[in-house]
């Protein structure tokens, strides 16, 4: 990587510039960000230089602040993210390593939302790839089953996914206790699920992992309740937090992030749930169906 610095002037590419190469670019920002937490306002820098790539050369700082509706201060604040000096030496760097010249133009450029699904899509193959331990599936599957209450806990980004679980479970677990309040309150839940016997609480932690939900487990392990912890794969603070643990890669290649494995996890421990109750989940299965149907509760 060239150290020297140019004048803005100076740094912009002629009229007869090819594009540059958006997958590669792209390529290049992941590789960069790998293992960092990027704000909105960097998403959105990010995928402005994406979508903008052919124009790179031409623009200053202040002009890709404005393209990605953020402060120029934010624009070098992003190009130091990325390991560079300024600005200036990210723009030189990438005019070097990424104009795309010599490459043919892509028929099929796909949008930032497809792209976006594209990602999803490899963080699931790379799910499915992880999930070859069946072991440690039956190892929560008997947790959560044995577990009498069964709190789940999720605060904040996690509570959709603590509440998808919670709803469902309780069709087949006898006493399943949902925490997504969270401050003191959740606190008073867990010692409550513990004095009524409970043993282990299943934590959803997505990002950008709430200090309050680290106080909670705390809580709920000096309650004497075991962690089984459903958290994203960028996550590596879990020594001692955890004592069964499933991480997912979580998507932030839009302005806020999907959890596209992390809703698949819910599906799969809740099906592990049922395989360790055998007959008692199908028997409540079919109780709460019959309930269902005389009530009228569904369409069909």
């Amino acid at each position: 990587m060239a150290a020297s610095k140019t004048t803005e002037d100076g740094a912009a590419l002629g009229a007869n510039a090819q594009p540059a190469d958006r997958q590669s670019l792209r390529a290049e920002l992941d590789r960069r960000t790998a293992g960092q937490r990027l704000t909105p306002g960097q998403r959105r820098i990010a995928q402005c230089m994406i979508e903008n790539s052919a124009q790179l050369g031409f623009l200053s700082s202040m002009e890709l602040a404005e393209l990605a509706d953020v402060s120029q201060p934010s624009v070098t604040r992003f190009a130091v993210a990325l390991g560079f000096d300024g600005y200036l030496e990210m723009r030189r760097f990438l005019r070097a390593n990424h104009s795309g010249e010599g490459t043919a133009p892509e028929p099929c450029e796909a949008n930032r939302y497809q792209t976006a699904v594209l990602a999803e899509a490899s963080n699931l193959t790379e799910l499915a790839q992880s999930l070859a331990d069946t072991g440690l599936i039956e190892r929560f599957g008997e947790a959560l089953a044995k577990s009498k209450p069964l709190a789940v806990l999720g605060l904040r980004a996690s509570a959709g996914l603590a509440t998808q679980f919670a709803y469902f479970a309780a069709k087949v677990h006898p006493d399943v206790r949902l925490l997504a309040g969270g401050g003191s309150f959740v606190e008073d839940q867990i010692e409550q699920c513990a004095a009524a016997g409970g043993r282990t609480m299943l934590v959803f932690m997505m990002p950008l992992h709430p200090r309050e939900t680290i106080r909670a487990i705390e809580c709920a392990r000096h309650a004497g309740m075991r962690i089984a912890l459903v958290t994203d794969a960028s996550f590596n603070n879990h020594d001692g937090l955890a004592d069964i643990l499933l991480t997912s890669r979580v998507s932030n290649r839009l302005l806020f992030d999907s959890y596209a494995g992390s809703a698949i996890l819910v599906s799969v421990l809740l099906d592990a749930l049922c395989t360790s109750m055998k007959g008692d989940a199908q028997k409540r299965l079919d109780a709460v169906d019959r309930s269902s149907k005389r009530r009228k509760v569904f369409m069909s």
